[in-house]
């Protein structure tokens, strides 16, 4: 065997007479490279600025929680024990302008410690605790919406308060979570003078302690729970200060991450193509190698490493790009992200994507390269006429081995191995029904009877003659299909939801904190305003689940999956009757005037994740009391009608004793909402007036920018797919070439010929047509169904247009890959072969 030296000095020379047939095989492996080496490091860059930033983000070094409660004389004195705390309280309000208009605001009342990390960043300058007393800072929303002006006052519940300042910076913004309305700030001593915290008030009090350097922030929250075991707070500590954002960019960027590995695979079969055409164009070469004696090994070696640094290079070109991209996504899109990813390299997910584009290489380069190995020098040189060789036991065993090394590769690195393999699994099922409709088309076309017109008879041979590339047309052709049907249905199904769907349910308002005394004087203004007016009123809590089955939640090693409810702090209510968008699908409803131990009902699919049947136990703590009640009865809930909807509904009576108030939905006509939107916070300046279109507004911007990040990762896979079917026209071109010289001879014209293309082409686009309506409909409707929890609603028109526009462009890259075989010079071609 020749050194290796020698061997890559033969295969390098080799290789710069001629690179252009490897250039597929370089744009295909850089596409599915640099997709997903750029979800991977935005992905990575996004969760380490959360790490990095946590004591920031959070507050400080570990947070108590408390809903509707401050903390008492000897919890602070706890907090003060284990380091320096800062209390915050947090509540949605009505901020009043001086001419009576009104906006939901997010008032915040903060202590004099506040911040404990991070800096408060007016467009004035930094300032260091809270405003002036009697002053407010508000953000640049209620600035614009209510066009306010630092010096002049806006109303808060009781109070008038001074602008101080408009905020620039707000440290712990990202750890407070979603918020309905623009944030407001005030002193903590102001607070009770705008008499918006009554008994039964929904407001939430966070206490943020920082910590000396050697404090373990984990060990004090246990330590301080084991010493106030019913304070029934919520703990947060610095290494994850926003739990809810950093769940939803890991598994989007799963997702995400998935669809580039499917276009990284997709791509795999151009370079499959690109590989198989680059060495028909040197058969001369692999002939005269073996003529010279170099055994099949070493011509298989010397191509091998070709293609070898053809893809290495195509691979780290793809990594610089991914690594590359947080910043610039950063720097073109930040407002969007939740933070900015910082600007550094994460060798993780680029390890992860290049030894991706390793595997495809290796996977769908060596058949085409074995199948050389095998073939002797004057069956090379026939090779155009009789067809490529089989391909080995070795080489299929090391094909098997690359495909199982990146499906455990997906598996191993994704949050959620179990979606990873049903998506693997999905999209290798997608594979062979194509390579199966392949064999099927080629072997229907070769028992149909011959037509009487040439050019249909042409067409007709050109699907099944040997060498035919019928199979490799069908899966390219598919896969884009299929990803334009995918694409159109799952952009069409969202946007029905949000434009259409949504609003046709939504009420006009969602009013919180009504006083329980309150309720007539409130539905008579409504009615007043709107006679035909539909008012639903239910009692609103907040609590945390404590105890399921038995089990305490605060003693679990991990949350059971799916179990969502457990974390934190949960809206309450009860209820003598059935609640509205609920159907009852296991155990009895209590009686409407039911008094005795306290019952539950529980939406079904949390049930089950909980594990709980009909009479186990499940404990809540609200307010610092926990209360048992025995589950009576699981419920589906219709959770996109805009409703009021509870995980848990308890007996009446459950909470007699514990001080809360009334939400309320309001439908209303047009006008009405106007003179509600006025009236309502004069009348009850306590309660918060939540208009549905803002929430609306705010939904339907996270789910364009979800369905836009999809639409981007797929548009990678579309590219992948037109290069497949790229690579596919040029892994024929040569037999094409032999064709189109052989009936040129026999008279054909150059319309003939391009015509019979023409028809295989079309017939091709036909049926894959039926073929990719069906699958890429079955996976949309996946994704938005299973995914988003949409109805799935497309548009046909839409989808209709881009199936016919995506065989369309099919059709003309397909002619457009034929045009040079017409200018082919038959003395020229036929010397060739």
């Amino acid at each position: 065997m020749l050194p290796l030296a020698t061997l890559w000095r033969i295969a390098r020379r080799d290789l710069a007479t001629r690179i252009r047939g490897l250039r597929l095989l370089a744009v295909c492996l850089f596409l599915g490279v640099a997709t997903l080496a750029a979800i991977g490091s935005l992905t990575r860059g996004i969760t380490s600025e959360l790490e990095v930033r946590g004591q920031t983000i959070l507050g400080g070094d570990v947070e108590f929680s408390l809903p509707q409660r401050e903390a008492t004389a000897e919890e602070m004195a706890g907090f003060r024990r284990v380091g320096t705390p800062s209390a915050t309280v947090r509540l949605r309000a009505m901020a009043n302008d001086p001419d009576g208009e009104a906006l939901l605001s997010e008032l915040k009342a903060v202590d004099g410690a506040y911040p404990l990390y991070g800096t408060m960043r007016l467009e004035s300058g930094v300032r260091k605790g809270p405003p002036p007393p009697g002053g407010i800072w508000i953000g640049k929303d209620l600035v614009s919406r209510l066009d306010l002006k630092v010096g002049e006052r806006v109303k808060f519940g009781e109070t008038s308060f001074l602008i101080d300042g408009v905020i620039a910076e707000e440290p712990d913004r990202l750890g407070e979570g979603f918020t309905l309305g623009p944030v407001a700030i005030i002193g903590l001593a102001d607070l009770p003078a705008t008499q918006l915290i009554q008994p039964g008030s929904l407001y939430e009090s966070k206490y943020r302690v920082r910590l000396p350097d050697s404090a373990n922030p984990e060990a004090v929250g246990k330590a301080l729970t084991a010493e106030f075991p019913d304070a029934g707070w919520d703990i947060t500590d610095s290494s994850n200060g926003a739990p809810g954002t950093r769940r939803f960019i890991e598994r989007m960027g799963q997702f995400l991450s998935l669809v580039g590995l499917a276009a990284l695979v997709i791509a795999g079969i151009g370079v499959g193509n690109g590989v198989a055409s680059y060495l028909a164009g040197k058969r001369p070469g692999l002939a005269t190698l073996k003529v010279l004696g170099a055994d099949s090994g070493t011509v298989a070696r010397i191509y091998g490493l070709q293609i070898l640094a053809v893809a290495a290079v195509s691979i780290v070109a793809g990594l610089i790009v991914g690594a590359l991209a947080p910043a610039i996504i950063g720097a073109i899109a930040g407002d969007v992200l939740p933070v900015k990813p910082g600007v550094a390299i994460y060798p993780l997910p680029l390890a992860v994507s290049a030894a991706y584009g390793l595997l495809i290489a290796i996977a769908f380069a060596l058949p085409p390269l074995a199948a050389t190995r095998h073939v002797p020098a004057a069956g090379l040189y026939r090779a155009t006429v009789s067809g490529a060789a089989r391909i080995d036991r070795q080489t299929v065993i090391a094909v098997a081995a690359a495909l199982a090394a990146i499906i455990a590769l997906a598996v191993g690195t994704a949050r959620e191995p179990l979606f990873a393999l049903s998506f693997i699994g999905a999209a290798i099922g997608l594979l062979l029904i194509l390579v199966g409709l392949g064999w099927l088309v080629r072997r229907t076309a070769s028992r149909l009877p011959r037509p009487k017109r040439p050019l249909f008879r042409l067409a007709l041979a050109n699907l099944h003659r040997p060498g035919a590339a019928t199979g490799a047309l069908v899966v390219a052709l598919g896969l884009g299909l299929t990803l334009f049907v995918t694409l159109a249905a799952i952009q069409t199904s969202i946007t029905a939801e949000i434009r259409s769907t949504v609003p046709q349910r939504a009420p006009s308002f969602f009013v919180l904190d009504v006083p329980r005394t309150e309720t007539a004087r409130f539905q008579t203004m409504v009615k007043g305003a709107d006679s035909k007016a539909e008012i639903n009123m239910i009692p609103a809590l907040r609590g945390s689940v404590t105890e399921f089955r038995g089990q305490r939640v605060d003693e679990l090693a991990e949350l059971p999956e799916g179990a969502w409810v457990l974390r934190g702090d949960r809206g309450l209510t009860y209820s003598p009757v059935l609640p509205n968008g609920s159907e009852l699908v296991g155990g009895q409803w209590w009686a409407a005037d039911y008094k005795g131990q306290p019952l539950v009902s529980v939406e079904q699919e949390v049930a089950t994740s909980l594990g709980l049947k009909i009479g186990d136990t499940l404990s809540v703590n609200v307010l610092g009391v926990e209360v048992q009640a025995k589950v009576a009865s699981f419920r589906t809930v219709n959770w996109d009608n805009f409703g009021l909807n509870y995980v848990l509904v308890f007996s009446p009576g459950t909470f007699d004793a514990a001080p809360h108030n009334m939400v309320a939905t309001v439908a209303v006509g047009p006008e009405a909402e106007t003179t509600l939107s006025r009236s309502i916070p004069r009348a009850f300046p306590s309660a918060s007036l939540i208009a549905v279109r803002d929430v609306v507004s705010q939904v339907t911007t996270l789910l364009t920018q979800m369905s836009q990040a999809i639409a981007a990762a797929a548009s990678i896979a579309i590219l992948a797919g037109i290069a497949v079917l790229i690579g596919a026209i040029a892994a024929s071109r040569e037999r094409r070439v032999y064709d189109s010289v052989i009936l040129k001879l026999l008279g054909a014209t150059r319309g003939q010929i391009l015509g019979a293309q023409g028809m295989e082409y079309a017939v091709l686009a036909l049926i894959l047509a039926v073929l990719a309506l069906a699958l890429g409909l079955a996976s949309a409707w996946y994704v938005v169904t299973q995914l988003f929890e949409f109805d799935f609603a497309p548009d046909p028109l839409i989808v209709g247009a881009t199936l016919i526009g995506g065989a369309g462009l099919s059709f003309l890259i397909g002619i457009a890959g034929s045009w040079p075989l017409l200018s082919a010079k038959p003395a020229q071609a036929l010397r060739s072969l």
